[in-house]
């Protein structure tokens, strides 16, 4: 268990396995958090300490209960363990991080000091800008300590509790986060700005403009049409974060499916996007 330091940054990493198990992926993101500050991971899963013990070096806290209430049910109970053990207030900033993506791709401590650096009072990687509600994507949200310890934040994230359905928790707590800062008159901003599903969709534009995570999601949509870009972006990053990639990518999708999505054969990319363009008009239309 990694020692309460001096870090001015504590993360509150959420993360989900349908497996019950640490993978590759989440190892590789609870490690390169922990190199910027420390660490407390809870899982919406039945997640045993054997498995756990895969993160233990690197957080200060980790545990695991299939509670159902997506990230931010883990983002509570991880904000109500630094609350209620009093260390909530000993960092410059509070972070709500996921698992819904594979990264860091880049070097993430650079992207960390540059939001930190914007000078508001919460900030953010990505912002959905929808023209009624924009909205930063709940994946990778920080905040001063002034705004995690406000006594209206600590009734949000209180109040946090099981929904039918992932998009009530969309509107109620994704959205909703947004909607408090903006009624309490907070100024907050992200690096990026990806409306509707293009932080799903557009995996290359995205890496190439330096977004420094894939949405795992990525992975199985469009009928396998995004595997040409996932496959340039895993061909240009890092070893170490390849492997943790595609190590946890196979154990979650099995061989047999990401040899397909990954294929460099051109008669196989081809007929994928002609079968994906067909879909598209006959359930969209032109």
């Amino acid at each position: 268990m990694k020692k309460n330091s001096s870090n001015k940054r504590l993360f509150l990493v959420a993360g989900y396995s349908a497996k019950n198990i640490v993978d590759a992926a989440l190892v590789y993101l609870v490690q390169k958090l922990a190199a910027c500050g420390d660490v407390i991971l809870i899982m919406d899963s039945d997640t045993p300490r054997v498995e756990l013990n895969r993160v233990r070096p690197y957080v200060l806290h980790a545990d695991a209960v299939r509670h159902g209430e997506y990230d931010f049910g883990s983002y509570k109970r991880a904000y109500t363990y630094a609350r209620d053990t009093g260390i909530l207030q000993k960092y410059n900033y509070i972070y709500m991080v996921n698992d819904s993506v594979y990264g860091p791709l880049y070097p993430i401590e650079q992207y960390l000091n540059k939001i930190e650096s914007y000078g508001t009072d919460v900030f953010g990687l990505v912002c959905n800008p929808h023209k009624s509600h924009s909205h930063i994507q709940s994946w990778f949200i920080g905040m001063q300590t002034d705004i995690a310890t406000s006594k209206w934040l600590d009734e949000f994230m209180s109040g946090i509790t099981h929904q039918p359905d992932k998009g009530s928790i969309t509107y109620l707590y994704e959205q909703g986060f947004t909607r408090l800062l903006n009624a309490h008159g907070v100024i907050w901003k992200c690096m990026y700005s990806a409306s509707g599903r293009s932080i799903y969709n557009n995996v290359k534009k995205l890496y190439r403009a330096g977004m420094p995570f894939i949405k795992k999601a990525a992975f199985t949509r469009h009928n396998g049409h995004l595997g040409g870009q996932i496959a340039y972006v895993l061909r240009h990053v890092p070893n170490d974060v390849r492997t943790a990639i595609m190590t946890s990518a196979r154990g979650a999708f099995g061989d047999k499916y990401i040899n397909w999505l990954l294929t460099r054969n051109p008669i196989k990319i081809m007929f994928r996007g002609i079968k994906y363009f067909i879909h598209k008009i006959l359930n969209e239309g032109l």
